[in-house]
């Protein structure tokens, strides 16, 4: 089997990220990722689900890291399973902790 090399290796040891978008109509959209910047630009562009696509522009306003593929599916469904006000506390807890770190989120 070959050696994978180059982009390929920097590709495969990437996070998958789990996110949340606030959209135009108020909603949230939540979904997965490898690439945070590169699946925004495509909610704006109107190529990533038919969800957003009928309410852009989307803001990123929460993320979070995952270590597989896999982990990013199941908490992508816990999340969804959230209430609104539930999601809200999550994004709003999400940026506290990052303020005490000194970053800043979505």
């Amino acid at each position: 089997m070959e050696e994978i090399e180059g982009e390929e290796r920097k590709r495969l040891d990437q996070p998958w990220f789990l996110y949340i978008l606030h959209c135009q109509n108020d909603t949230f959209y939540t979904g997965v990722t490898k690439d945070l910047k590169r699946r925004l630009k495509m909610h704006n562009d109107g190529k990533a689900s038919r969800y957003t696509r009928a309410r852009r522009p989307v803001k990123l306003i929460y993320h979070e890291d995952c270590a597989s593929h896999a982990q990013a599916l199941v908490r992508e469904c816990k999340v969804k399973a959230l209430s609104r006000k539930e999601k809200e506390q999550l994004v709003l807890n999400g940026r506290r902790s990052l303020k005490k770190r000194g970053g800043s989120h979505g």
